[in-house]
């Protein structure tokens, strides 16, 4: 399936056509979806002049199944922001290509994973050294799952703020909170932060496939790049998106996340990067 005939069904997002945040105001993107909308936001680091890395996607498959996806193309390696819009692209063109064959089949878990090895072959053909993080969401009615490499994370909040979905930071310091070595508020502010354990564009590549998780009309479901889970704590970003319309809720966690990374206080983290999120919603 050709680039055209994946834009068919996926809206997406990369350095060619971002969504850019201007001044102070936080630039949103609805999309109507599969029974719901995302809303789409990203911005470049404030502290860099240079091409925002991050791309994301969101594709209607058809009546039922919408896949949401985010990417981070990692900093300090070449060609990060070609290696997020590449991986996207593929992903895209694989799962739409893949789902015209497959309409009684309710799951795309194999058309899904197919894409996240597609991208891989694709950030490794462009011989750069080129990498990026992946969160990929397959929604499917009222089920969730998730299909991640890297630390960009997935996160699924009740409208009271309980947490239903956290995705794992694919990092030294995301195992560590998993295995109960280090606290999260300790990690948070870790040394070794930036560090990522699993990428697209590696040859020792894995896939995380998280179980299938119910998902009510008053959940919020969120995708984001380490631009937000680096600056907020996973209870400030629920607390920002759990109520409100599904635009403020968006524009609370970026505006948020933007104001820690331009106002340090020395006692919240404050790490200047590209912010990547797409909010999603079921219809009531």
């Amino acid at each position: 399936m050709s680039a055209n005939a994946a834009d068919d069904r996926a809206r997406l997002f990369s350095r060619s056509n971002m969504i850019e945040q201007t001044n102070d105001a936080v630039v949103l993107e609805t999309v109507a979806c599969t029974q719901g909308d995302a809303v789409v936001h990203s911005s470049r680091s404030p502290d860099k002049t240079s091409d925002n890395e991050d791309s994301a996607a969101v594709i209607v498959v058809d009546d039922v199944r919408t896949v949401l996806v985010v990417a981070d193309g990692v900093g300090g390696h070449a060609s990060g922001d070609t290696a997020s819009a590449l991986a996207v692209q593929s992903l895209a063109e694989t799962v739409c290509s893949a789902a015209e064959s497959i309409h009684d089949e309710p799951s795309l878990r194999g058309a899904i994973l197919d894409g996240i090895e597609q991208a891989n072959q694709a950030v490794l053909a462009l011989g750069t050294g080129a990498a990026t993080t992946l969160i990929v969401v397959e929604i499917q009615g009222e089920l969730v799952r998730t299909f991640h490499v890297g630390d960009s994370q997935a996160l699924l909040v009740g409208q009271r703020g309980k947490i239903k979905l956290e995705t794992l930071s694919h990092s030294p310091t995301g195992y560590a909170v998993e295995s109960g070595m280090l606290h999260p508020e300790q990690a948070i502010e870790h040394e070794h932060r930036h560090l990522v354990s699993n990428l697209v564009g590696d040859t020792d590549m894995r896939i995380e496939i998280g179980p299938a998780v119910s998902m009510s009309s008053r959940d919020t479901l969120l995708l984001a790049t380490d631009g937000l889970f680096d600056n907020l704590h996973v209870e400030e970003i629920a607390d920002d998106i759990r109520t409100g319309s599904l635009e403020n809720a968006a524009r609370r966690a970026a505006q948020h996340c933007r104001r820690r990374m331009t106002e340090p206080t020395g006692d919240n983290p404050c790490k200047p990067d590209d912010l990547s999120v797409i909010v999603y919603r079921r219809s009531l």
